[in-house]
């Protein structure tokens, strides 16, 4: 009986991992990555605000969310909530290069929340914020498929994780949004 507690709580703790549980050696606003148009974004700049960071891909299924992304930014950027898109061509689904996806994103969806360039969002050659995130969260932070959602909250930690599937606008987000923002 014994052994089976101690190999049920080493399996909860394995599975458990969260950002409350992780060891931030550095955290989100400690880091920099090129804009869409080349300029650098430090993401200091936006210390002390809650960030929906999205992968994102011209060519996916899921492309219509940029209008629920930039519905979120519209409604939050005033009570502090950055919504920043990375595109990504790490599953294989984006245009080829940064003015063609600035291009896609202003005449489709008439995007105005920051971009990052076309970034890696897996594996070895990841950007250092997905590294980041991967190390502090667990393999929950790695992006499965485009439009995968992370929400980094005011301390520049982890608060939580989306699928795909999970729209932006969705009452889970923004639930989640709001508890940050007030």
């Amino acid at each position: 009986m014994k052994n089976l507690l101690i190999i049920g709580l080493t399996i909860i703790m394995f599975f458990s991992k969260s950002s409350s549980h992780a060891d931030y050696k550095k955290i989100f606003y400690d880091f920099k990555i090129n804009s869409i148009s080349g300029e650098l974004i430090d993401l200091n700049d936006f210390r002390g605000k809650p960030v929906l960071v999205v992968n994102t891909a011209s060519y996916c299924g899921f492309t219509k969310q940029y209008d629920d992304m930039q519905e979120l930014w519209e409604k939050y950027k005033d009570k502090g909530l950055i919504v920043l898109g990375v595109p990504s061509n790490s599953f294989n689904q984006e245009k080829k290069n940064n003015s063609e996806v600035k291009e896609f994103c202003k005449v489709n969806f008439n995007i105005n929340f920051p971009l990052t360039e076309i970034t890696n969002v897996r594996g070895n050659n990841a950007h250092e914020i997905y590294k980041w995130a991967k190390d502090n969260y667990g393999k929950s932070a790695v992006p499965k498929w485009n439009f995968y959602k992370i929400l980094i909250n005011k301390e520049g930690k982890i608060e939580e994780t989306y699928a795909s599937l999970t729209n932006p606008t969705s009452r889970k987000i923004i639930n989640k949004i709001e508890s940050l923002l007030n």
